[in-house]
């Protein structure tokens, strides 16, 4: 599994998982960006899980001790 931060037109930062490495999310990114005129983290996540059923967003916190 690989993780990604990315940020959407609003410049919110999301976190999702893929099973996709990182060569190929960007050749997915190209044609997400293509077919849509904004873009936003979960329809990305959702366009990707046709691709690959595992991919997901998720939740990231920080732990300190």
């Amino acid at each position: 599994m690989f993780y990604y931060r990315i940020y959407d037109d609003h410049e919110e930062m999301s976190f999702f998982k893929s099973a996709i490495d990182e060569k190929s999310v960007r050749e997915h990114l190209a044609v997400f960006e293509k077919e849509h005129k904004q873009y936003f983290n979960s329809d990305f996540v959702a366009f990707l899980k046709t691709k690959d059923p595992q991919a997901e967003a998720i939740e990231v916190h920080n732990i300190t001790y």
